[in-house]
């Protein structure tokens, strides 16, 4: 028997290392054949298979493919799918050739036999007289597709991606008259997962749902160069005033924030749990897998100081992997890739198991950090986006944090992990590729893990003199009441060991008129004082006020910073200001909003190529690719909508 197990091992082995020997790995680097510029976002696959995956901020791809694989293709948004045949070379770089018919030449129309206005059966493009080929919003499009002589191209309409997602519907922020409310006050966001959750939407050739668009997640996805703070403190304040891009008679004032930077060597040990969801709905490749070879990332960034614990959950909770010195990054993995996939989701008794084991080995000046792993598709005990909130803000007084990880699509619950991770004083991403994993779990491994200042709040005091209106771009969910500013018992954002926020206020001058300075009637029984207009350009326009705790004091810190009425010339602004002026404004266009005025997406384009920079990791050169994806599948919803409507 022992002869025979020694076999059969010896096997096992010889299959595995077959296996292996069986794919060869594949590298290149995609560009546009036109302007040569690298193109971010491509879908490379093996053709007939599922392997694939997408090229990275810098249009650079690696695949593990089967060494009978034949051809690898290559499919992007607004250019032709290219086919190449695999031969001996593991490097095979290549070019991919814009669409030959631009839009403005295409008519998509929507038809079905019986019923001609229904989006449900299948789609037609009216052909003009130059050859369409390649892709139109993401509907790939051939000759072996003809009805008849009619010249119509048949196409069934793919389900929708969102078809079983979920978003917190978000009530834009309004302008407000500075005279009756002169304070606005909102909590400082970090999360990103809003940016890369609507790439996911456009490189798959649909627009994002609009209650997916958060704009202040939008702009806080990108890095920006911004001084750190002095003397010690962890945040640091700054402030740019420009005309508004999308109505040049309004102001836009830029703020920015910047949390200190800790050398990773002089950071904290940390006490981590990984909460993994593996669950049925997780079986997909993007989901499990994913999360897999993610956290597999951040295990190479442990030190022997640090632990790790592993908790699993689907129709019950269980500990798979007790706390762990991240020195053990073997034992950590092997109990990563023994992973599978079944079940319900009982969210909410693996959250309540995964700080249980938290506490259990609290550090108490460290790091003490529940990491979630999900789809968010909660289905056994607590599960309602409610349960979660008080769940979490129980467990959030034990000084441990959650931070949420999301994967996949389909059946994504965006809105439960957003409120995961604000009530758990964490942060948020999603996660749709190993690029991603890279950006958030390696590059900015310090700001993801590792707070520097909790807490975090502003509150900006408007001068009536000089402000008739201001509107605040994004963080519905996070505005405050006035109170809560000098309220330490109130929960707000926290910051991370070099993390930034941008927020932008859009303003509307004294004595500029347009429709969107609401006023009232005089009152009749109280006496409001009039407000002369201040012509001294060197008067304040408002004073900002920020509050902050240190991460292991519960008592807050004040600093302030006055801005005068001296904005610059939109051309003379940083390109910081530009690129995140034009990042606001696509968001503003994706979420349809009332107040876009006069943006458009040519506009955001060309601004955001201005305010480009350096662009080292290439994050901005991938944002100017989604921008003009977004305005092709813009144009081509807008034509059938026309149509349709015939």
């Amino acid at each position: 028997m022992k002869k025979l197990m020694i076999v059969l091992t010896l096997f096992v082995s010889l299959a595995a290392f077959k296996r292996d020997a069986d794919t060869r790995t594949i590298t290149g680097t995609v560009t546009d054949a036109g302007d040569g510029q690298t193109l971010p976002g491509v879908t490379v696959s093996v053709l007939g298979s599922k392997i694939g995956t997408q090229t990275d901020g810098n249009g650079k791809y690696k695949l593990n493919v089967p060494a009978n694989a034949k051809t690898i293709s290559f499919a992007f948004i607004g250019f032709q799918t290219k086919q190449v045949a695999i031969g001996k070379s593991n490097v095979i770089d290549v070019k991919l050739k814009a669409t030959a018919t631009q839009l403005s030449e295409v008519v998509v129309k929507a038809y079905q036999p019986q019923k001609k206005k229904s989006f449900t059966a299948s789609m037609a493009v009216v052909m003009t007289d130059k050859k369409l080929s390649g892709r139109v919003a993401g509907l790939s499009i051939s000759r072996a597709q003809v009805v008849g002589n009619n010249g119509y191209y048949n196409y069934n309409v793919p389900a929708p991606v969102a078809d079983n997602e979920s978003y917190k519907g978000l009530t834009e922020n309004k302008f407000t008259n500075s005279v009756n409310e002169p304070l606005s006050t909102f909590s400082v966001d970090v999360d990103a997962a809003s940016y890369s959750n609507i790439r996911r939407f456009i490189n798959g050739g649909q627009m994002p749902p609009e209650d997916a668009v958060r704009v202040e997640e939008m702009i806080n996805y990108f890095k920006y160069d911004l001084a750190g703070p002095k003397d010690n403190e962890p945040v640091a304040i700054h402030t740019e005033l420009s005309s508004a891009p999308w109505n040049p008679k309004h102001h836009l004032l830029r703020i920015g924030l910047k949390a200190k930077t800790i050398p990773a060597n002089n950071l904290p040990p940390s006490n981590l749990v990984f909460l993994i969801d593996v669950s049925g709905s997780m079986n997909d490749a993007n989901k499990l897998p994913l999360v897999q070879s993610s956290l597999k990332m951040l295990v190479d960034q442990l030190r022997p100081q640090d632990k790790v614990a592993m908790v699993v959950y689907a129709g019950a909770a269980g500990v798979v992997l007790p706390s762990t010195s991240g020195d053990k990054k073997e034992t950590i993995k092997n109990a990563i890739d023994n992973l599978q996939a079944g079940g319900s989701t009982a969210g909410g008794a693996g959250i309540k198991l995964a700080y249980k084991i938290a506490a259990e080995n609290l550090m108490k000046k460290g790091n003490n950090r529940v990491i979630l792993a999900t789809d968010g598709d909660f289905n056994v005990g607590a599960s309602s986006d409610e349960d979660m909130e008080k769940l979490i803000e129980k467990e959030r007084e034990s000084g441990i944090s959650l931070s949420v990880l999301g994967f996949g699509m389909g059946n994504y619950k965006d809105s439960k992990m957003e409120t995961l991770a604000d009530k758990g004083n964490g942060n948020y991403a999603y996660i749709d590729n190993a690029t991603e994993a890279q950006k958030t779990l390696v590059s900015e491994f310090g700001g993801t893990l590792f707070t520097v200042a909790k807490d975090v709040k502003l509150q900006i005091e408007f001068n009536p003199g000089k402000v008739q209106a201001y509107r605040l771009l994004g963080y519905e969910n996070r505005v405050l009441d006035k109170e809560d500013f000098n309220d330490d018992k109130k929960d707000a954002g926290d910051m991370g060991s070099g993390h930034t926020v941008t927020a932008f206020y859009e303003i509307i001058p004294v004595g500029v008129k347009d429709g969107f300075a609401a006023s009232v009637d005089p009152l009749k029984y109280q006496k409001v004082q009039q407000t002369k207009i201040d012509l001294n350009p060197s008067a304040e326009m408002m004073t900002i006020k920020f509050r902050y705790k240190e991460p292991t004091s519960s008592t807050s810190k004040l600093s302030q910073a006055v801005v005068y009425d001296k904005p610059v010339d939109f051309k003379q602004t940083s390109s910081d200001f530009k690129f995140a002026s034009a990042v606001a404004e696509v968001g503003m266009l994706l979420r349809n909003s009332k107040f876009k005025q006069k943006a458009s997406f040519d506009h955001a384009i060309a601004t955001a190529r201005e305010g480009k920079g350096s662009d080292n990791e290439g994050y901005r050169a991938e944002f100017i690719r989604l921008a003009e994806s977004a305005k092709a599948l813009s144009t081509s919803n807008a034509i059938a909508k026309v149509y349709d409507e015939d």
